[in-house]
Protein backbone atom coordinates (compact mmCIF):
# COMPACT_ATOMS: atom_id res chain seq x y z
CA UNK A 1 0.00 0.00 0.00
CA UNK A 2 2.80 2.71 1.07
CA UNK A 3 4.65 1.71 -2.43
CA UNK A 4 1.50 2.55 -4.32
CA UNK A 5 1.23 5.53 -2.77
CA UNK A 6 4.76 6.44 -3.14
CA UNK A 7 4.40 6.13 -7.17
CA UNK A 8 1.15 8.06 -7.01
CA UNK A 9 3.09 10.85 -5.41
CA UNK A 10 6.08 10.36 -8.05
CA UNK A 11 3.62 10.25 -11.04
CA UNK A 12 1.94 13.97 -9.54
CA UNK A 13 5.31 15.66 -8.60
CA UNK A 14 6.72 13.82 -12.44
CA UNK A 15 3.69 15.63 -14.01
CA UNK A 16 4.04 18.87 -12.47
CA UNK A 17 7.97 18.74 -12.84
CA UNK A 18 6.77 18.72 -16.55
CA UNK A 19 4.61 21.31 -16.70
CA UNK A 20 6.94 23.60 -14.72
CA UNK A 21 9.63 22.91 -17.90
CA UNK A 22 7.03 23.62 -20.08
CA UNK A 23 6.05 27.07 -18.65
CA UNK A 24 9.18 28.21 -17.61
CA UNK A 25 11.89 27.20 -20.17
CA UNK A 26 9.95 29.56 -23.33
CA UNK A 27 9.49 32.04 -20.69
CA UNK A 28 13.62 31.69 -19.77
CA UNK A 29 13.98 31.36 -23.42
CA UNK A 30 12.12 34.53 -24.84
CA UNK A 31 13.78 36.64 -22.18
CA UNK A 32 17.19 35.88 -22.76
CA UNK A 33 16.28 36.34 -26.54
CA UNK A 34 14.99 39.70 -25.49
CA UNK A 35 17.75 40.72 -23.06
CA UNK A 36 20.34 40.03 -25.19
CA UNK A 37 18.63 41.73 -28.43
CA UNK A 38 18.12 45.26 -25.87
CA UNK A 39 21.98 45.20 -25.54
CA UNK A 40 23.09 44.15 -28.98
CA UNK A 41 20.82 46.91 -30.49
CA UNK A 42 19.76 49.68 -28.01
CA UNK A 43 18.34 51.69 -30.17
CA UNK A 44 15.52 49.53 -30.99
CA UNK A 45 12.85 47.65 -29.10
CA UNK A 46 13.42 43.78 -28.58
CA UNK A 47 11.41 41.34 -31.04
CA UNK A 48 11.09 38.05 -31.43
CA UNK A 49 10.41 37.04 -34.72
CA UNK A 50 8.89 39.90 -35.58
CA UNK A 51 6.93 40.42 -32.57
CA UNK A 52 7.14 42.77 -29.65
CA UNK A 53 6.02 41.96 -26.38
CA UNK A 54 4.58 45.33 -24.62
CA UNK A 55 3.47 46.04 -20.91
CA UNK A 56 0.57 48.42 -20.71
CA UNK A 57 0.73 50.90 -17.80
CA UNK A 58 -2.28 53.17 -18.53
CA UNK A 59 -5.91 52.58 -19.18
CA UNK A 60 -6.16 54.85 -22.14
CA UNK A 61 -7.15 52.50 -24.37
CA UNK A 62 -9.78 50.56 -22.14
CA UNK A 63 -12.50 48.58 -22.93
CA UNK A 64 -9.88 47.05 -24.97
CA UNK A 65 -6.37 47.11 -23.33
CA UNK A 66 -5.76 47.84 -19.76
CA UNK A 67 -3.33 48.76 -17.71
CA UNK A 68 -0.89 45.57 -16.60
CA UNK A 69 -1.87 44.12 -19.74
CA UNK A 70 0.91 41.93 -21.75
CA UNK A 71 0.11 42.88 -25.57
CA UNK A 72 1.93 41.59 -28.64
CA UNK A 73 2.59 43.92 -31.46
CA UNK A 74 3.38 43.01 -35.02
CA UNK A 75 6.41 44.75 -36.91
CA UNK A 76 4.55 46.12 -40.45
CA UNK A 77 5.38 48.69 -43.00
CA UNK A 78 4.43 51.92 -41.77
CA UNK A 79 2.93 52.79 -45.37
CA UNK A 80 0.18 49.40 -44.86
CA UNK A 81 -1.17 51.32 -41.68
CA UNK A 82 -4.99 52.46 -41.65
CA UNK A 83 -7.17 54.44 -39.95
CA UNK A 84 -8.28 52.64 -36.95
CA UNK A 85 -5.43 50.41 -36.56
CA UNK A 86 -4.18 50.14 -33.00
CA UNK A 87 0.21 51.04 -33.01
CA UNK A 88 2.39 51.39 -31.08
CA UNK A 89 4.76 54.01 -31.13
CA UNK A 90 7.50 56.25 -29.26
CA UNK A 91 5.93 58.91 -27.60
CA UNK A 92 7.06 62.00 -29.53
CA UNK A 93 6.25 63.86 -26.99
CA UNK A 94 8.06 61.95 -24.09
CA UNK A 95 11.32 61.16 -23.18
CA UNK A 96 12.46 59.03 -25.75
CA UNK A 97 12.19 55.99 -24.48
CA UNK A 98 8.32 55.79 -23.29
CA UNK A 99 6.22 53.55 -25.96
CA UNK A 100 2.47 54.29 -25.95
CA UNK A 101 -0.45 52.22 -27.70
CA UNK A 102 -3.21 54.25 -29.06
CA UNK A 103 -5.59 54.09 -32.23
CA UNK A 104 -4.70 55.84 -35.28
CA UNK A 105 -7.39 58.57 -36.08
CA UNK A 106 -6.55 60.47 -38.96
CA UNK A 107 -3.62 60.00 -41.23
CA UNK A 108 -2.27 63.51 -42.46
CA UNK A 109 -0.09 64.07 -45.33
CA UNK A 110 2.37 66.60 -44.36
CA UNK A 111 5.66 67.80 -46.85
CA UNK A 112 5.18 64.54 -48.78
CA UNK A 113 5.34 62.78 -45.36
CA UNK A 114 2.87 59.98 -43.82
CA UNK A 115 1.86 61.17 -40.41
CA UNK A 116 -0.84 59.86 -38.08
CA UNK A 117 -2.68 61.39 -35.63
CA UNK A 118 -3.76 58.95 -32.59
CA UNK A 119 -5.74 59.25 -29.41
CA UNK A 120 -6.60 56.85 -26.71
CA UNK A 121 -9.85 55.17 -26.68
CA UNK A 122 -10.18 56.04 -23.09
CA UNK A 123 -9.42 59.47 -23.81
CA UNK A 124 -11.50 62.57 -24.40
CA UNK A 125 -8.35 64.28 -26.30
CA UNK A 126 -6.19 63.51 -29.07
CA UNK A 127 -2.56 63.06 -28.77
CA UNK A 128 -0.56 66.30 -28.88
CA UNK A 129 2.12 65.59 -31.57
CA UNK A 130 1.90 63.64 -34.62
CA UNK A 131 3.32 60.38 -34.87
CA UNK A 132 5.73 59.64 -37.64
CA UNK A 133 6.76 56.23 -39.05
CA UNK A 134 9.94 56.89 -37.87
CA UNK A 135 8.32 56.19 -34.57
CA UNK A 136 6.18 53.03 -34.86
CA UNK A 137 7.20 50.19 -33.19
CA UNK A 138 4.45 47.50 -34.34
CA UNK A 139 0.72 47.04 -35.05
CA UNK A 140 -1.33 45.70 -32.37
CA UNK A 141 -3.96 43.05 -33.43
CA UNK A 142 -5.84 41.82 -30.49
CA UNK A 143 -3.32 39.64 -28.89
CA UNK A 144 -3.21 40.30 -25.30
CA UNK A 145 -2.74 38.64 -21.98
CA UNK A 146 -4.87 40.13 -19.24
CA UNK A 147 -2.77 40.66 -16.24
CA UNK A 148 0.27 38.90 -17.63
CA UNK A 149 2.18 42.34 -17.42
CA UNK A 150 1.98 42.99 -13.97
CA UNK A 151 3.36 39.22 -13.80
CA UNK A 152 6.27 40.37 -16.19
CA UNK A 153 7.28 43.27 -14.25
CA UNK A 154 7.38 41.46 -11.45
CA UNK A 155 9.46 39.18 -12.91
CA UNK A 156 11.91 41.72 -13.59
CA UNK A 157 12.38 42.35 -9.76
CA UNK A 158 15.20 40.27 -8.16
CA UNK A 159 12.49 38.97 -5.57
CA UNK A 160 10.64 37.73 -9.09
CA UNK A 161 13.47 36.20 -10.80
CA UNK A 162 14.32 34.34 -7.37
CA UNK A 163 10.50 33.20 -6.85
CA UNK A 164 9.44 32.80 -10.32
CA UNK A 165 12.75 31.26 -12.47
CA UNK A 166 15.67 30.72 -9.60
CA UNK A 167 13.70 28.71 -7.12
CA UNK A 168 11.34 26.85 -9.67
CA UNK A 169 14.73 25.53 -11.54
CA UNK A 170 16.51 24.49 -8.30
CA UNK A 171 13.37 22.65 -6.59
CA UNK A 172 13.21 20.86 -10.35
CA UNK A 173 16.56 20.06 -10.25
CA UNK A 174 16.59 19.10 -6.15
CA UNK A 175 13.74 17.09 -7.21
CA UNK A 176 15.45 15.37 -9.76
CA UNK A 177 18.51 14.41 -7.67
CA UNK A 178 16.39 13.18 -4.73
CA UNK A 179 14.61 10.93 -6.83
CA UNK A 180 17.43 9.64 -8.82
CA UNK A 181 19.18 8.49 -5.04
CA UNK A 182 15.60 7.49 -4.02
CA UNK A 183 15.16 5.08 -7.31
CA UNK A 184 18.79 4.18 -6.41
CA UNK A 185 18.34 2.89 -2.95
CA UNK A 186 15.49 0.99 -4.56
CA UNK A 187 17.15 -0.88 -6.98
CA UNK A 188 19.91 -1.88 -4.43
CA UNK A 189 17.08 -3.09 -1.87
CA UNK A 190 15.54 -4.85 -4.71
CA UNK A 191 19.17 -6.26 -5.72
CA UNK A 192 19.80 -7.31 -2.22
CA UNK A 193 16.33 -8.92 -2.03
CA UNK A 194 16.97 -11.10 -4.74
CA UNK A 195 20.27 -12.18 -3.75
CA UNK A 196 19.13 -12.95 -0.53
CA UNK A 197 16.30 -15.26 -2.18
CA UNK A 198 18.75 -16.78 -3.92
CA UNK A 199 21.12 -17.55 -1.43
CA UNK A 200 18.26 -19.01 0.45
CA UNK A 201 17.43 -21.29 -2.42
CA UNK A 202 21.14 -22.19 -2.70
CA UNK A 203 20.87 -23.46 0.70
CA UNK A 204 17.79 -25.11 0.35
CA UNK A 205 19.08 -27.26 -2.93
CA UNK A 206 22.43 -28.08 -0.53
CA UNK A 207 20.97 -29.04 2.05
CA UNK A 208 18.49 -30.67 -0.10
CA UNK A 209 21.19 -32.87 -2.10
CA UNK A 210 22.94 -33.55 1.30
CA UNK A 211 19.91 -35.14 2.99
CA UNK A 212 19.74 -37.40 -0.20
CA UNK A 213 23.38 -38.16 -0.10
CA UNK A 214 22.95 -39.23 3.46
CA UNK A 215 19.55 -41.80 3.28
CA UNK A 216 20.68 -45.41 4.09
CA UNK A 217 20.07 -47.27 0.96
CA UNK A 218 17.50 -50.25 0.98
CA UNK A 219 19.03 -53.88 0.00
Amino acid sequence: MAKEKTTTLHKILTVVGTVLCILLVPVLLINLTLIAKSYINKDEVPSVGGYVPLIVLTDSMLPVISSGDLIICHTVDPDTIQEQDVISFFDPAGNGTSIVTHRVIEIVEQDGARLFRTRGDNNNTEDKELVSPADVVGIYQDTRIPGAGNVAMFMQTTTGLILCVVLPIVLLVGYDILRRRRYDRVKQSDNAALLAELEALRAQAAATATTTEEKPTEE
